[in-house]
């Protein structure tokens, strides 16, 4: 099956020039939800992870898939004041602003093998964040996952000049 005709592209959304990946049409297809999940857990499946750590909101729904498959638990990070227990943050720049990623303190404790999930790399700033968190308090990550890249924009990149072990499993080019 090929998964890119899962996915579907919105022209021009949030704003004029943008081509959205909307990856919601993959989740709802059982078949290339699947698919995609086993693909992206395939290159970790020997790594011995010991959580997957979603990024909100979508890189829940991967994240606890290939939490299940890799046999691990499933920490989620989250925007400012969605989780109740104290957390650990990391403030990141956005082309518009500034925005912040939490995770509760006891999560995730160090010397942890992690794997960090999300379902798009675009400029990889909201990755970056999440890598710097979890470098905080102590994880070891073992690398990062993507359903799409937008390769353009170079995010992947960005992770892979910090040492990041980067998988992404499909490619659109433009964005």
């Amino acid at each position: 099956m090929d998964l890119k005709t899962a996915i579907r592209t919105i022209p021009d959304y949030p704003k004029p020039g943008i081509m959205f990946r909307d990856v919601t049409t993959l989740f709802g297809d059982a078949a290339a939800f699947e698919q995609a999940a086993r693909q992206m857990a395939a290159p970790w499946q020997s790594l011995s992870i010991d959580l997957v750590v979603g990024i909100e909101a979508r890189g829940f729904i991967l994240g606890g898939a290939l939490a299940l498959l890799l046999g691990a638990g499933f920490v989620p990070l989250r925007k400012p004041g969605k989780l109740p227990f104290e957390t650990v943050s990391e403030d990141y720049e956005l082309e518009y602003g500034m925005d912040t990623l939490h995770m509760h303190v006891d999560a995730v404790r160090a010397r942890q093998r992690v794997l960090l999930v999300d379902d798009l790399i675009a400029t990889g700033g909201t990755a970056m964040a999440g890598m710097h968190l979890l470098k905080r308090v102590g994880a070891e990550i073992v690398g990062a996952g993507f359903l799409v890249d937008l390769p353009d924009l170079g995010g992947a990149e960005r992770l892979r000049a910090e040492k990041m072990q980067v998988h992404t499993l499909l490619s659109f080019e433009g964005h």
